[in-house]
């Protein structure tokens, strides 16, 4: 659960936006959702070799969403491809300077203000939060995030074709769930630090 993408927040893909992209991918919804699909393994590569690692999926994710909202703006794009990893260059930039941004801070900090007490207080907020969805939910978005790489692409169709949706619908409300979550964490961790004033 890497929300730490920007400092701007970004606004939800609609789902009017997220099927235009899908058009322009293809007319064919499959085909699109293949192609969807392969693009984002090929934006995650393309962070991951940029040492990214660790938010490369996250990063993968936030390019086809600005895409999506640009097309959904009214944008022509004829090389969907290649304005896809011109999106990625701009945020995997942005990404650096964040990253600067952050070290300066950390350094410029006396070091017991540094160190991370409160991880532990978000994990609990994550857990009580994940209570809180029905099994349904629950179960379908530790399911969606459990594998990695080549692995977690197998096991989303799996679960897609267990479910009886295409793979763009799994990953729509795979989507929603995690905002809901998201949401509940950020709400729980300012609850607790409201308690603590």
């Amino acid at each position: 659960m890497n929300g730490e993408l920007s400092s701007k927040e970004e606004p939800a893909v609609t789902q009017q936006a997220f099927d235009r992209l899908l058009a322009s991918f293809d007319s064919d919804r499959e085909r699109a959702a293949e192609k969807y699909e392969n693009l984002r393994s090929k934006l995650v590569k393309f962070f991951e070799w940029r040492a990214c690692a660790v938010a490369a999926l996250d990063l993968a994710d936030e390019t086809i969403n600005r895409v999506a909202r640009r097309i959904d703006g009214g944008e022509r794009i004829h090389n969907l491809s290649n304005y896809a990893y011109g999106v990625a260059r701009m945020i995997y930039l942005e990404r650096m300077k964040e990253l600067k941004r952050e070290e300066a801070t950390r350094e410029s900090l006396p070091t017991e203000v540094v160190e991370e007490p409160h991880e532990t207080e978000r994990l609990e907020c994550f857990e009580a939060c994940l209570k809180k969805l029905s099994d349904e939910r629950r179960e379908l978005i530790v399911a969606y995030y459990r594998e990695q790489r080549r692995a977690k692409i197998e096991l989303r169709k799996e679960l897609a074709e267990h479910l009886g949706i295409p793979l763009n619908a799994l990953r729509i409300r795979a989507h929603r769930i995690r905002t809901k979550l998201e949401e509940c964490v950020v709400n729980c961790l300012q609850q607790s630090h409201g308690a603590l004033k």
